[in-house]
């Protein structure tokens, strides 16, 4: 930090002494400082914020409103650089604060642009598009056609993010009509890259080439070098689903070069994954060598969800390749960045919804003490009215009859309210109290009795059970990390057209160390052009967990299968077990929150929270699940979703 800073002001000294000098125009000062922080924004973003806190605090001592927005808008846009979008959240809301308290339209445009992408990052397409359509509406109102374009770029990209590539068009056509009447400026790369992406998913490949060729031709100019490479990698991407392969890894290679030259890690870790995904399962060992480079450039920058992606495409590479040391110690890695990475975030969330509980209790205490006092109030005047007569004090008692009644319905509701919301924050407690204490102390207990006198196969025997028990802690985990996410901010919804059999066979290979352990045969029956249209992690969680279950209630020595039955409209998928079957009472209650896990046929512990998972799962994606089992023969839970 001290070195940047240091670098920083001989810079800032070097380049522009004028801007020190206490007669440079303020507006011309504050847009020195914004033209070096987005210099260093990318590659020194240490620098970058320097220079923002500088511009802040002499945009707050001048009282300048506009230059302190401009210099919250670049620290948020920083965090978003860093992945930290609370915070860019949260500095992007002071700064359109700013702006409307100046009357300064344009930056309020641009504001609700940056909150727009913040969302769209998030997955909140309607929260997303919503403030794109405020920024469209401020920049017709003031006439700022460059506002007016970019509202229609992102209003596109939030539909591309959907899949909705007509509409998504649509708008960048619009856009594309406003370019033609405006200078050439960055927005015009922005919209030729997103425009050819749109065709390139459509099929549309002769329709998305020129817009990048003349993208990367307009782009090759030192102060456009960030959106030249991300064109070049785009017109790659769509060489490589036309099928040739050697002209996208030829492009990649150029456009990696460029990234080193100008030192801009967001573009190299792009290129890199990128060339990586290219060579694919066709050449592994590129792929590998590519994502390796990509995950330590991740690493020496801090991306944290970058880092948790190369190591997941790493770990499937080395399970391919049959390494399943190398893919243990990858996937163990990635386990334990993302536990650290997202725990976090979920406690901060804990807290919060802990504090918004207790907030709430206040709330309604107060609302109580307002209740009484209303009510003292009231009976003082029935008092003083009955002197007036017995017909006013009908009246007013009527009156107070009815006032009182509604009063008491407040108060049941703001009860039941309260009453939801404390047993939803006790769930989350008593799961991470019970369920997450017990495997960790297994986990203890059988580490302390690992020693070197011990025979190999007590060693083997102790070992398999440590990874049942640390598995079953990680999948416990993982539950409570999306039931906690679900509570707080709902379910993300990400469709596509998904084939079946390779997530089945994924999650079958994924389980076959636990399965082993007790002997039972796993068989994936599923059709090889079975195909469905659901989000790729939701149903990737649904199958993972009803093979589980599966295997954790099945007797040793058993067999599971998974089979389909297709119809017109829809694919139903059974998972089928020979297990301890269910019990009657038990069976009708089983997606229910409040059911009670049972221990399987090895004394595996569980949190009840996964067959509720999967209910909501199953059910935000349009399809359904049911169960169906007879105690001491087995069970079949059964999925439909819409047939792509």
């Amino acid at each position: 930090m001290c070195f940047y800073r240091s670098i920083a002001v001989i810079i800032l000294l070097a380049t522009a002494p004028q801007t020190l000098c206490a007669a440079q125009p303020v507006a011309d000062t504050i847009e020195h400082y914004n033209k070096l922080i987005s210099r260093y924004r990318y590659d020194k973003p240490d620098s970058a914020i320097y220079f923002a806190n500088i511009g802040l605090n002499l945009a707050k001592q001048l009282k300048n409103l506009p230059g302190q927005a401009l210099m919250l808008n670049q620290l948020g846009m920083i965090d978003d650089n860093l992945g930290q979008y609370d915070d860019s959240r949260k500095k992007y809301l002071k700064s359109l604060e700013l702006y409307k308290q100046a009357g300064h339209t344009k930056g309020m445009a641009t504001e609700n642009i940056r909150l727009g992408v913040v969302e769209l990052r998030k997955g909140q397409y309607d929260k997303a598009i919503e403030y794109f359509l405020r920024s469209l509406d401020l920049s017709q109102h003031n006439g700022n056609l460059l506002g007016q374009m970019e509202s229609y770029i992102t209003l596109g990209e939030a539909f591309a993010g959907q899949k909705k590539y007509p509409e998504a068009i649509s708008y960048y056509r619009t856009a594309e009509k406003i370019n033609d009447s405006i200078p050439f400026s960055n927005l015009s790369l922005n919209l030729f890259n997103d425009i050819s992406i749109a065709y390139r998913e459509t099929g549309k490949f002769a329709e998305a080439k020129p817009y990048l060729l003349k993208g990367i031709e307009l782009s090759n100019v030192p102060q456009y070098q960030g959106l030249n490479i991300t064109l070049i990698n785009t017109l790659a991407s769509v060489y490589a689903k036309e099928g040739d392969i050697k002209t996208s890894i030829e492009l990649q290679k150029s456009a990696l070069d460029k990234a080193r030259k100008i030192n801009n890690y967001i573009r190299q870790i792009q290129t890199l994954t990128g060339l990586a995904t290219t060579y694919g399962k066709a050449d592994p060992a590129n792929s590998l060598f590519y994502w390796k480079q990509a995950l330590q450039l991740s690493e020496n920058k801090n991306a944290y969800k970058e880092q948790i992606d190369e190591l997941n495409a790493i770990a499937d590479i080395y399970e391919h390749q049959q390494d399943y040391k190398a893919a243990y110690n990858a996937r163990k890695k990635q386990y334990q960045l993302a536990d650290e990475f997202f725990y976090k975030k979920m406690s901060k969330q804990i807290v919060s919804l802990q504090d918004a509980f207790e907030l709430n209790q206040s709330k309604a205490r107060v609302q109580e003490l307002r209740f009484a006092n209303n009510k003292q109030g009231l009976e003082r005047k029935v008092t003083l009215i009955i002197l007036a007569g017995v017909i006013i004090i009908l009246i007013i008692l009527a009156f107070y009859y009815f006032k009182t009644r509604h009063l008491n319905h407040l108060l049941h509701k703001t009860n039941a309210d309260l009453q939801e919301s404390n047993t939803v924050k006790d769930k989350l407690f008593s799961v991470l109290g019970h369920d997450l204490r017990s495997p960790f102390i297994s986990v203890l207990n059988l580490l302390q009795i690992i020693d070197d006198d011990l025979e190999p196969e007590q060693r083997k025997e102790i070992l398999q059970r440590l990874e049942i028990n640390t598995t079953a802690s990680l999948e416990t985990l993982d539950s409570l990390l999306r039931w906690g996410q679900m509570q707080i901010k709902g379910i993300p919804l990400n469709q596509t057209a998904l084939q079946v059999n390779p997530l089945v066979q994924r999650a079958v290979i994924f389980l076959s160390g636990v399965a082993d352990t007790k002997g039972i045969r796993i068989i994936n029956a599923v059709a090889a052009d079975t195909v469905v249209t659901a989000d790729a992690d939701h149903f990737e969680f649904i199958i993972r967990n009803l093979l589980s279950n599966a295997i954790k209630f099945s007797k040793p020595g058993g067999e599971v299968l998974i089979n389909t039955a297709i119809s017109d409209t829809e694919v139903a998928i059974t998972v089928n077990d020979s297990g301890i079957g269910i019990e009657p009472n038990k069976l009708k209650n089983l997606f229910n929150r409040g059911t009670e896990s049972t221990r399987g046929t090895g004394n595996e512990a569980g949190t009840g929270l996964g067959l509720l998972l999967c209910k909501e799962f199953v059910e935000i994606n349009g399809g359904s699940i049911t169960a169906e089992s007879k105690p001491g023969v087995g069970s079949a839970f059964t999925i439909k979703l819409k047939k792509a």
